[in-house]
């Protein structure tokens, strides 16, 4: 039940549309390709295991730690309340 001037099922769209938008932004920092023998970034061995679970890494444990680490997340406000816009 929507409340105000919004449609019926207008909150669970906007659910939706978070969740796939996040999900979408996950799939889009996944590798792919052929992974690589060393980091990138260090130039350490990637170790066998970690290609063949990670089919397209380029990076070693430690070096993707730190990248993972500064990911930062958007935050839309879709709500457009002000209650939503003071956090």
């Amino acid at each position: 039940m929507a409340g105000g001037w919004a449609r019926d099922g207008a909150v669970q769209d906007q659910i939706d549309d978070s969740v796939n938008d996040a999900v979408s932004a996950a799939r889009s920092r996944l590798p792919y390709g052929e992974s690589a023998e060393y980091c990138d970034e260090c130039g350490e061995p990637i170790p066998e295991k970690r290609r063949v679970a990670l089919p397209g890494v380029r990076t070693c444990v430690e070096c993707q730690s730190a990248r993972d680490g500064a990911v930062r997340h958007s935050a839309i406000n879709r709500r457009g309340s002000k209650d939503s816009q003071l956090r």
